[in-house]
Formats: structure tokens, sequence, C-alpha cells
């Protein structure tokens, strides 16, 4: 099971299951991405899974592609 940087499973993820997954097999990894501002931010930020960061949920996560709610609960 691979978990993407926004942390929901990729098997899951609404963009991978509608095939508009810009990574294909590898999933969503922190890293320069046009198609993905979540992987830029990790990867500007040096964090492995967004929950990671300090500022987790934030403004970025908002735009999903896994609800706001959802990043609220497991920030804790």
């Amino acid at each position: 099971m691979k978990i993407g940087v926004c942390g929901v499973c990729c098997e899951i993820c609404p963009r991978r299951v509608g095939g508009k997954c810009p990574n294909g097999e590898i999933g969503c990894v922190p890293m320069e991405n046009e198609f993905c501002k979540i992987a830029i931010c990790a990867f500007n930020k040096n964090v492995r899974l967004c929950f990671e960061c300090p500022e987790f949920p934030c403004e970025t996560t908002k735009a999903g592609p896994i609800s706001y709610g959802f990043c609220q609960y497991i920030s804790g």
C-alpha cells in the first residue's frame, strides 16, 4: 500500500482512481510537480507527508484531493 503526500492511500485517491494521477505507479511523493500543489509544498518544506508539517492542515490541503475535514481529523 502506498501513502501519498496528503496522507491518503494511493489506491483510493480520487485522482488515481479517475486515471488522473500525474505520477502513475509511484504515487504522490514530495517533488516539483506541476499537477499537485501538495507535492510541491511538501518538497519545499522538506516533509514526507503533510501531517509532518507544523502548519497542517493548511490552505494548500483545502484544495484536495481529500476533504479538509479529514485533514482536520487526522491532525488531531
